[in-house]
Parts: C-alpha cells; structure tokens; sequence
C-alpha cells in the first residue's frame, strides 16, 4: 500500500485536547517498507516534519501550521517474543493505543504496565515522551528500541543506546530526528485477576484525582524538582480559573480543560497567566510537559 497523504490535515481531529488547525499535510505509514517513500516525502516537501501520535500531550494552535504531519497507523500486536530470565519480552509497534496494549497484557496475565493506566497515547508517544505515572515510566520496561531516521533507515537500539529522562528519550549517537517503530518491553508473569485489580485501582486513583474523562492533553508542566506543579498551581490559585472555554481543572490544577469550542490562544494564555503566578509567589518556572505547537 502506498503512503497515504491527506492535505490540510486538522489538529483538533487528532489531539485529545481538541484544539488546533491544519497542517500542510499528513503522511500516514502502516508497513515498514513505506518507510523508504516516506523518506523521498520529507526530502521533497521543504516543510519540518512533525511525528504525531495519538495527540494526547499536544497544545496546536489555532491558525494553520506550516507542518508535514507524520503518524505511523495501528498494527497488530502486541507479541511475546521470548523469555530472558524471570521476564517475558513483549513487541509493540508504534502505532499501537497504549489502553489497547494494557488490556492484552491483563488477559495474558503480564504485569509491569499497570501504573501508566489511564494513558491514552500511542507506544510510540510513550516512549518518546517517557510517559509514566504512579512510579512507572515506559523507559523502565524497555529493553530495545527499533527506530527510523532518513539517514539511517531503521536500527534496534539496545537499552544502552538509549538515555530516558523525565519525558525524554533521546537515542544515542544518532543525530537529527527519528521516528519510534517499535518497541521491546520487559514485562513479569502474574495472575490476570491480579493485575486487573492492579489497573482497577489505578484508574479509581486517577478518577477521584484527575479529569480523566475531559478533554485535555495530560499534565501541562512538568513537576519541579521534589514538588508537584498541580500543588503549586492550586496554592497559586489557578485551579479552575477559566478564560474563553478553557480553564484548569477544577479537579487537578496542571490539567487544562477544553470546555467545547475552546482556542489554543486562550489555553496559552492561562498556560502564561499559571507561570507568572507561580514564579511570583514561590520564584519556580514552570516548564511545559505539554508540546505547544
């Protein structure tokens, strides 16, 4: 099957947050050997290219962006591929809705995964976003990477090869861009029932604590060291502040919420208006989680 190429591809469509206006184009790849045209795609178009997953931590804004969109479509899976001692080595591709690939590993009985319920991401997005939550980051699990560059085509990375930071991966010595093909995690057997409940009492965690069933784009910024940007937003008095409709959570202050009909302009506003309240009055920067586009 050939790339497939949409123009004037909207964002709001492809974000959780809803917010955005299109882009130049999208390129949608769905096989390893779409690859190689999407590799005479970028060295034809003169636009940047932006590699887009679910959209679940992305802030687009409202006017039209001079952006090639790149998305890797679902696949099947995940597998088990082997065992290397006490863990079972599960393969993801990219494409694949994170949601999706913690069910398979409840019924299969696999745990490891539990914490980052509730995630509505891609595999691909979690891992180069290091998406994590309740003491589990997605680096954690990894045992390779499989990624793909223009230069270099596509190459497993072993763990070593890859550095994993708070909402981080950058591979090493691989210079310029690269897009997530797949991934190999390291997953431990356990009792499904077990890690159903495991899952269950995340997600009534998240529930009673954060807008799960909102339209949002995850944490706005990222948690300073030894603090809670979501404390320090509340103490700051932002919970639930609203401008236009859009507005931090009344249920979690780093979350922003679209209210139906909200605008990009008016959620950096509140982004902006956040900062300044919280660098005054404890002298932190914030910085984003979210990617503002």
């Amino acid at each position: 099957m050939p790339l497939e190429l949409t123009a004037n591809p909207l964002l709001c469509e492809r974000t959780t947050l809803r917010l955005g206006g299109p882009a130049v184009v999208e390129a949608v790849v769905r096989e390893a050997s779409d690859l190689d045209e999407l590799s005479a795609f970028l060295t034809r178009e003169t636009l940047p290219p932006f590699v887009i997953g679910a959209g679940s931590n992305l802030l687009a804004g409202d006017d039209p962006l001079e952006l090639a969109l790149v998305r890797v479509a679902d696949c099947p899976g995940p597998e088990r591929v082997e065992r290397d001692g006490s863990a079972i080595i599960v393969r993801c591709g990219a494409g694949l809705r994170l949601p999706g690939v913690l069910g398979w590993a409840q019924k299969a009985g696999f745990s490891g995964l539990e914490g980052m319920t509730g995630i509505p991401g891609t595999v691909g997005g979690a891992v180069a976003m290091n998406a994590g939550s309740y003491g589990v980051e997605i680096g954690d699990l990894v045992t390779r990477v499989r990624i793909w560059s223009p230069s270099g085509g596509l190459a497993w990375l072993d763990r070593n090869r890859c550095i994993f930071d708070y909402r981080h991966f950058s591979p090493v010595q691989m210079p310029g861009k690269c897009l997530v093909w797949e991934v190999e995690l390291a997953l431990r057997e356990s009792d499904p029932k077990a890690v159903r409940q495991s899952m269950h009492d995340v997600y009534e965690k998240k529930k009673a604590a954060q807008p799960v069933t909102a339209r949002t784009a995850g944490c706005v910024f990222k948690n300073p060291p030894e603090e809670s940007a979501g404390r320090l937003l509340d103490q700051a008095g932002m919970k639930g502040v609203r401008l236009g409709h859009m507005a931090f959570s009344d249920v979690h202050a780093n979350f922003l919420v679209n209210l139906g009909g909200g605008k990009a302009a008016d959620a950096l506003e509140l982004m902006a208006m956040g900062r300044e309240r919280v660098m005054d009055q404890f002298g932190i920067t914030l910085e984003p989680e979210v990617i503002v586009l």
